[in-house]
């Protein structure tokens, strides 16, 4: 006589594969990153006098009124770091999050659809890949100058197709795996089997691309403050600040001094979570 089994459950299906074991980054890291973000996105609460009054001759250097002295307008430095990160910060994540939600939507869209459509779907974003990260952003900064909104959309444009293709390779290696064709022989919708089976195997892939995504929105954004695109050039933002005082340099080094190091402070703090992030799932899906 024959056993006939019943069909698995999820129960027992196998344990995700977008899950693994993530190395925590050193202490001092953890820290320094905690202590920048604060500083920019708190910064502004505490600065001692207005980062758009000029208070002083230009480059005057640092004494007990002005403890990084004064810029190249004569306005306080101390006062536009500390209110310069702000617009940074949350521009990078603004941007990075609207590349996510566009990477995941059309990525996991062209994994479950037919590989023809699929692929036309990918060629699509593909189109925005071609163009230089930084062209897509001087178009649309330029395009709408002062407007923060329009920095946004060009961070999340350029990196928007990056996500694509890592969440739709994800998304088909899961729909290839045993427990997926199971589940559809047994009569599970495809929502079904995006919402259990796709979505959480790939929550781990996401995290880590947003993460990266993150540290290349970063570096695009200050580029772009820079070049003296976003937000009006009076209020403070670190690249503009590098910019606007290296004429300076010879006369005083901390107006540009200062907001480079904490760039490049930032892209470090950030981008060292965001490596060993990259390698636990790397590990993961291996």
């Amino acid at each position: 006589m024959t056993t006939v089994l019943p069909p698995p459950s999820r129960r027992t299906r196998p344990p995700r594969t977008g899950t693994p074991r993530y190395r925590r980054p050193p202490l001092l890291t953890c820290a320094g990153t905690l202590l920048l973000l604060l500083l920019a996105l708190l910064g502004p609460l505490v600065a001692p006098y207005s980062p758009t009054a000029q208070l002083a001759a230009p480059f005057q250097p640092p004494d007990g009124r002005f403890l990084l002295g004064t810029d190249v307008l004569g306005r306080d430095v101390a006062s536009r770091v500390l209110g310069g990160g702000r617009s940074i910060v949350l521009t990078a994540l603004a941007g990075t999050a609207a590349a996510g939600a566009i990477g995941m939507a059309v990525g996991v869209l062209a994994a479950m659809v037919s590989r023809r459509l699929g692929d036309l779907l990918v060629r699509c974003v593909d189109a925005l890949a071609v163009v230089p990260a930084l062209l897509v952003v001087l178009v649309l900064a330029a395009g709408f100058p002062g407007s923060d909104a329009a920095l946004v959309a060009a961070v999340a444009l350029a990196t928007a197709p990056f996500s694509t293709r890592v969440l739709r390779a994800a998304g088909e290696t899961v729909l290839s795996s045993g427990y997926v064709e199971a589940a559809l022989a047994r009569g599970d919708s495809r929502p079904a089997v995006l919402r259990h089976d796709v979505l959480p195997n790939i929550a781990g892939t996401a995290l880590m691309d947003t993460a990266l995504r993150l540290v290349a929105s970063l570096h695009l954004t200050a580029t772009a403050g820079f070049l003296g695109l976003g937000q009006s050039g009076a209020e403070p933002d670190w690249g503009r600040m590098v910019n606007e005082n290296v004429p300076g340099a010879t006369l005083a080094a901390t107006p540009f001094l200062a907001p480079a190091l904490l760039l490049v402070g930032l892209s470090v703090c950030v981008g060292l979570p965001a490596g060993r992030l990259a390698e636990a799932v790397g590990r993961g899906i291996a």
